[in-house]
């Protein structure tokens, strides 16, 4: 049964009237129980679980519970449209950092957030951003009302359907700009009405450079996700810029693994009275409690041996496999699928596209596999029931091992990690096991029986597959130079890697050139000479000193003393000190100086006095030189019309040349083709008349033997004869010679 127009109007007018009224009552009962800032609500007793009782005085405007403590979403002062949306996920009891941070996030308070990577962060802030939306009334005309940044470009879209899901009920319209995709004017043409973007900060600063009529000065909510990474040098300017474009009167949401109380940062964010929650700080351990963490000391020439022997142990298991650079994930993730662990295998680098690396995600989110991966995946991605994360490479720092173990054991699940350290990144095992809180890492010594040699296999796949061994050598390059650029030498120290065994390990037959480690050992090469130098220096000047007290010593000494530079020189002052002379040092290399005076036009005036150049469009009538840009203007019109001038002649003078050309091209192809009519009609000519005499040797005269050489002397001038006569003479000369033969 269809509803008339004033039906659907009512309809329309009562849920409207219904929002405004659950509004009305949110607004004030967030107001009336609200806890005390710096309060941490975790440390709240929970209120009295009569929940049939707060219900119906909620529902009917009564006495309103605290919220600080509860542990339910239910118990919340949020809408029923959102709570229909967690219903949908069965998201029903709050983590810790949800308790901490939800009941001074719906009040507005502006957020600073740490907790341990998979403690549900996600909804500790997507909660608040569309309940405060919702109550403002936010609609498509309003514009952009919150801004969700994101490091990395999956971690953007994991939060976006995180929104989707928690919004689905409400009238709000999100989108999602990230980097790596083609469908840039699209998103210009509707990024103005949407109410939420989640983002990467490349992306959010381009439209904001570039998409017409973008602004955000009605912004409501600032979040920034993972901020200790947005914060850093990495996307300082960005952020700088993002951030200027901003109003000052919002909402600021930080959250992260490893937070940031930099009072720089937070100036940088205009961060207002922000409620520092930390609710691991007290924790003994800065990891998951049902985390189990390894470390091993394995060789570099031995981490692949180890890695290949670990993945056929565990065929079964989920793994995420993290290397330094983009070039040895492609290397490691080419060369394993050649050789067939067993396992289903994948890759994920930030040099992919967005497409690819979103079907990747997807695809190990649902399988059993191996992914190799870059630290792209180490921060906020959600990958489900991880079983093992293996750190082949050595983190940068303690944060960054945090974030990469934090992949597994999420939430209230187990997961197991392992560290691979080199006997030089030992340093990094000691680091951990200090840090507060604490890191629980044990040192376990693999099992050199059960490890498997691939060294072998690997050199005969770059022999196999030309192009692997090119990327073989741009592994070993990228590694190094990861490993060059590290800060903390303690643990990264480039002298003590074995790099010819590193470079046989990855099948290379020879060890590539490595632009940085020449530099290096040259200038310690050249640093090694100049002490050698002083040192030769210091026993030359021993010797000349031994000179001079042995003057009178005798000339086969002097010449034994093959020590001192034959190319220096003594020379002894009157109170008998000795003096060097200075040495002649080579002839360095011409350098050609790029900041050297380029040459000039010199121009003179009627005196013969040189001029500066330009003097001549200076006004010469007031005395002071100054350049008059009017007249310059005149005489470069006056340049440029006589250029359009001789172009045309130019112009003219080159149809002419082609046209001569084309006609003398002419004339040569129709005389080549007279040559040939004639050259055919010699030839006709000429066979005939060959016809005609070959007919006429073709009838042999027989001679007597005796008077062989009289008939060669009558054939001779008979064939004379018969070029000059007519058929008929030769005739009559033939019967006159036949009778005299017969006579």
């Amino acid at each position: 049964m269809r509803r008339s127009k004033s039906q659907t109007r009512s309809l329309r007018k009562q849920r409207h009237l219904s929002e405004s009224a659950e509004i009305e009552l949110l607004e004030s009962w967030i107001e009336s129980q609200k806890p005390h800032s710096g309060t941490n609500p975790l440390s709240v007793d929970p209120p009295p679980t009569d929940r049939a009782s707060a219900a119906s005085a909620s529902a009917s405007g009564g006495d309103l519970r605290a919220y600080a403590g509860v542990k339910l979403f239910s118990d919340l002062p949020i809408s029923k449209k959102t709570k229909d949306g967690l219903a949908r996920k069965r998201y029903v009891e709050m983590s810790d950092i949800q308790r901490a941070s939800l009941p001074h996030s719906l009040c507005g308070r502006d957020i600073l957030g740490a907790a341990k990577t998979g403690s549900g962060k996600t909804l500790a802030f997507v909660i608040p951003v569309i309940e405060k939306l919702y109550r403002a009334r936010w609609g498509p005309e309003d514009g952009v009302g919150s801004i969700i940044i994101s490091p990395t470009k999956e971690l953007a879209g994991q939060l976006f359907e995180e929104l989707k899901i928690v919004g689905k009920y409400h009238g709000l319209s999100a989108g999602l700009l990230i980097g790596g995709r083609k469908d840039v004017d699209a998103e210009k043409e509707c990024v103005n009405a949407l109410n939420v973007l989640v983002c990467t900060p490349g992306r959010l600063l381009q439209h904001m450079n570039e998409t017409p009529n973008f602004e955000c000065s009605q912004l409501q909510v600032l979040v920034l996700d993972e901020a200790d990474r947005i914060l850093d040098a990495g996307f300082k300017k960005e952020l700088d810029a993002i951030i200027s474009q901003l109003p000052r009167q919002r909402q600021t949401l930080l959250f992260s693994a490893t937070q940031t109380k930099s009072v720089k940062d937070l100036a940088r964010l205009s961060l207002k009275d922000p409620e520092y929650i930390s609710v691991h700080a007290e924790s003994k351990f800065a990891t998951p409690e049902k985390l189990k963490q390894i470390a091993m000391e394995v060789p570099l020439d031995q981490k692949l041996n180890m890695l290949w022997s670990f993945i056929r142990s565990h065929l079964h298991s989920k793994i995420l496999v993290f290397l330094s650079s983009c070039k040895q994930v492609k290397f490691v993730y080419e060369a394993f699928k050649k050789l067939r662990p067993g396992i289903p295998l994948k890759c994920l680098h930030g040099r992919m596209k967005q497409d690819v690396r979103m079907a990747v995600y997807l695809q190990f989110c649902e399988k059993t596999s191996v992914l190799f991966s870059t630290d792209v995946a180490s921060r906020g991605l959600d990958f489900p029931a991880v079983d093992w994360v293996i750190q082949v490479d050595c983190p940068e720092d303690i944060a960054c091992y945090i974030h990469r173990v934090g992949r597994t054991a999420r939430f209230t699940s187990e997961g197991k990690s392992v560290l691979f350290l080199a006997p030089s990144e030992k340093e990094m095992l000691i680091k951990l096991q200090a840090a507060e809180p604490r890191i629980p890492v044990q040192l376990r010594k693999p099992d050199a029986k059960k490890m498997e040699q691939i060294s072998g296999s690997l050199a005969s796949l770059l022999v196999k597959y030309p192009n692997m061994q090119q990327l073989a050598k741009r592994a070993f390059i990228t590694y190094l130079k990861s490993i060059h650029l590290q800060k903390d030498k303690e643990v990264f120290d480039l002298s003590k890697l074995p790099i010819e065994e590193f470079a046989g390990s990855l099948g290379l037959p020879m060890t590539p050139k490595v632009r940085f480690i020449s530099q290096k050992k040259s200038k310690k090469g050249s640093v090694e000479a100049t002490h050698q130098q002083e040192n030769d220096l210091e026993d030359g000047l021993e010797v000349v000193h031994r000179k001079v007290d042995d003057i009178g010593s005798s000339k086969d000494e002097e010449e034994d003393n093959i020590l001192f530079p034959k190319e220096t020189s003594v020379e002894v002052e009157a109170n008998g000190t000795a003096v060097l002379a200075t040495r002649v040092l080579k002839k360095k290399k011409l350098k050609i100086n790029v900041h050297r005076p380029v040459g000039t036009r010199v121009k003179y005036d009627d005196d013969g006095n040189a001029i500066a150049p330009l003097a001549a469009f200076g006004d010469s009538e007031g005395g002071n030189g100054e350049l008059q840009p009017e007249k310059v203007k005149e005489r470069y019109e006056k340049l440029r019309e006589e250029m359009k001038v001789r172009d045309e002649e130019d112009k003219v003078l080159h149809r002419k040349r082609m046209r001569e050309k084309r006609t003398k091209e002419k004339l040569k192809m129709k005389r080549s083709r007279e040559e040939e009519t004639d050259t055919e009609d010699d030839h006709s000519e000429l066979d005939e008349e060959t016809q005609k005499e070959n007919s006429k040797r073709s009838k042999k005269i027989h001679y007597d033997s005796d008077n062989d050489e009289g008939d060669k002397k009558r054939i001779k001038d008979l064939g004379s004869v018969a070029d000059s006569v007519s058929i008929a003479e030769q005739e009559a000369l033939a019967l006159k010679l036949l009778s005299s033969m017969h006579s």
